[in-house]
């Protein structure tokens, strides 16, 4: 038998060893004949490294433990998804739909199973699989590839044809409920305690380190997008999408269908959850989707975020009845008194509830929620659980009603409310309470993203007078963390590299990072796109930052205000001296060529996406908006442009394409 025709022979008894082990979960062979083999199939591919295939099985777990996850930036942003708990919000989602494209309910939806995991992009590079990672915050997340490799589901090489040169598959991971049973019987037998639920598992076990000890929580994965990065999808309908991920070789959601009209999908929903406590896999719902693909370029996203094209339809949710401990107060970094319960610890969908929100004083008003109620709380997708109402009977006794505090819990500073505002404030810049979550929002991963500053780190760090506020962590040196509790040299290095490295963020992660009042992402991109720089906003007057499109009066003056405040100037000012990054990469020059006009894209462009002739509209001058009205003043209209293109010319407003557009932003 030559080389070539041994190693074939055992890649065929690997795969359907593997295939049976995992997929089937039953065994054809013992676990020492399977690595005989697979060592020699390594053997043979060292000495004949022509014969190691992409798609051999020894690819799949060739890795060495890795020591840290690095980031990846998703060639397109994942989405999110909004959630339907009542056919009403079906309807009502519907409805906003065909406001912007009233061709919207035309074309039929379709209907799958949304599994409870964790979600992931896997692009591949002309057909094969290049790189892996978890969603993150959405925009970046954390490089898994060789995780990855190790689910059956994952294709090496992908089979059929039609592949697009460059594309992102968006998929779902999850952990088996037979496996999850399985693995928590393992870790009783070694005296190890219980996971809490799949769908953690299953996110946990894709950012180990050791792919070795990811294959073993043998995890699988359903496909449900493409992203076509370049080139395109050969295909008009989200149900041919999923049969062509099925040719590919990817595993489809088996439940999916197809529905004519919405009434339709409304109709199926008893039948999914009478379905849904039977699957071998946790699931929290359906996903509802238009199926005309043409649809989903006409409606686009919400806020960069969510797709207009796709909901959740969510089942009842997760209730349960339980004590209420407690009322306390977190003093948020804006300085907002933040009202939450403490619980007497309650296990609601597989996860132990002991805190929920309680949002503000009028909430705790309207629901009468008193300390030593019996209370019932809601779990329904939601990281934070909320309670719904108090259970106690009626004329039963009861403790007295509850007052928000006077003064800070943190500092004592008598507390104001300003008119017209559900929350208090504690007005003090200096305020314990307002520092320390001030620092926490700042490491967080949505702002300048440090590694390792949770709040327990930031205490300490506060408490050892290393630190004041979150320029001093600028200042931060490996020789004096190592003197503190739980700071080894690897844990101090660590530390001061992420916060090194947060110092290229763009301004607009800056501004959100500083916890200004008001200003959140979204706001603090339209502030970094507009001034370009720290120095032009710092210099900018609360007119000229209300004349900014999406900016109200509210936000300019806490804008201004934050600016003006002589501490606030000084922390900027040491922020500044620390070599952080103070512009925006995709700044918009004011008195651009597109300066003052409103503009909304809608079809397919010949070269551009959607997303990139924003950009250069914004950064022309221009405004970008969703949908058309009165205030729209040009439409830049591609192929199967819909609902859009007739409501421009309908209000006569001017239509140009692509060539046009490209021809103003160069003027």
């Amino acid at each position: 038998m030559t080389p070539e025709q041994e190693a074939r022979n055992l890649r065929r008894l690997i795969d359907e060893a593997n295939n049976a082990y995992y997929v089937a979960d039953q065994p054809i062979m013992p676990d020492a004949e399977f690595d005989r083999l697979f060592r020699r199939l390594q053997e043979l591919e060292r000495e004949h490294p022509e014969l190691r295939l992409p798609d051999s099985p020894t690819q799949r777990i060739g890795a060495e433990p890795a020591t840290a996850l690095a980031k990846h930036t998703h060639l397109r942003p994942m989405l999110s998804l909004a959630n339907a708990f009542s056919p009403g919000e079906l309807v009502s989602w519907e409805e906003r739909n065909a406001r912007i494209a009233p061709d919207a309910r035309d074309g039929g939806y379709t209907t799958e199973v949304k599994i409870d995991g964790s979600a992931v992009s896997l692009t591949y590079v002309k057909g094969r699989f290049a790189t892996g990672a978890t969603r993150g915050n959405g925009s970046v997340g954390e490089l898994v590839t060789e995780n990855l490799r190790t689910l059956p589901d994952v294709p090496l090489v992908l089979g059929g044809s039609s592949h697009p040169p460059l594309m992102e598959i968006r998929g779902e991971v999850y952990l088996p409920l037979p496996a999850f049973q399985r693995l928590n019987e393992e870790r009783e037998r070694g005296g190890e305690p219980r996971f809490a639920n799949p769908r953690n598992t299953a996110a946990g076990s894709l950012k180990l380190l050791d792919p070795r000890i990811t294959r073993r929580r043998r995890l699988r994965m359903f496909a449900f997008h493409i992203e076509a990065v370049e080139g395109s999808v050969p295909v008009s309908t989200q149900w041919e999408v999923l049969d062509l991920l099925e040719s590919w070789g990817f595993r489809v959601e088996p439940h999916r269908r197809r529905h004519p009209s919405l009434a339709e999908v409304e109709a199926e929903i008893a039948r999914y959850e009478r379905l849904l406590p039977t699957l071998a896999f946790d699931a929290d719902g359906i996903v509802v989707k238009l199926n005309r693909l043409a649809m989903h370029r006409e409606l686009g996203v919400v806020g960069d975020r969510e797709p207009r094209w796709a909901i959740a339809r969510k089942f009842a949710p997760d209730v349960a009845e339980t004590t209420l401990l407690d009322i306390r107060i977190n003093v948020g970094r804006t300085g907002a008194l933040n009202p939450y319960a403490v619980l007497e610890p309650v296990e609601i969908g597989g996860v132990t509830v002991s805190t929920a929100t309680l949002h503000n004083e009028d909430l705790i008003a309207q629901k009468d929620l008193r300390v030593g109620d019996r209370v019932e709380v809601v779990r329904a997708g939601e990281v934070i659980p909320q309670i719904l109402r108090s259970s106690i009977a009626e004329g039963a006794p009861r403790r007295p009603a509850f007052e928000m505090p006077s003064e800070c819990p943190a500092c004592g500073t008598p507390v104001e409310r300003p008119e017209g505002e559900a929350m208090r404030y504690c007005p003090n810049v200096s305020c314990p309470g307002r520092i320390l979550e001030s620092i926490v929002h700042f490491a967080s991963r949505d702002a300048m993203d440090i590694r390792g500053l949770g709040y327990e780190r930031v205490r300490q760090l506060l408490e050892a007078g290393l630190i004041a506020d979150v320029a001093g962590l600028y200042d931060l040196q490996v020789s004096r963390l190592v003197e503190l509790d739980r700071f080894g040299e690897q844990s101090a290095g660590q530390l001061v590299a992420a916060i090194e490295a947060s110092k290229t963020r763009p301004l607009s992660t800056l501004l959100f990072g500083l916890g200004i009042r008001h200003v959140g992402k979204n706001v603090a991109q339209l502030l970094a796109r507009r001034f370009g720089t720290m120095a032009a906003l710092r210099e900018a007057a609360e007119a000229a930052i209300n004349d900014v499109p999406g900016i109200g009066p509210a936000i300019a003056a806490a804008v201004a205000g934050f600016f003006a405040t002589p501490r606030n100037q000084a922390l900027v000012d040491r922020l500044l001296r620390a070599g952080l990054r103070q512009d925006e990469p995709h700044a918009v020059a004011a008195g651009g060529p597109l300066a003052g006009m409103t503009y909304v894209v809608t079809g397919t462009l010949p070269t551009l996406s959607r997303p990139q002739a924003g950009d250069l509209i914004e950064q022309a001058g221009g405004r970008v908006a969703g949908s058309v009205s009165g205030k729209t003043d040009v439409v830049v209209a591609g192929t199967d442009a819909g609902g859009k293109l007739e409501k421009a010319r309908a209000l006569g407003i001017e239509i140009i394409d692509e060539a046009e557009l490209l021809r103003r932003v160069e003027r």
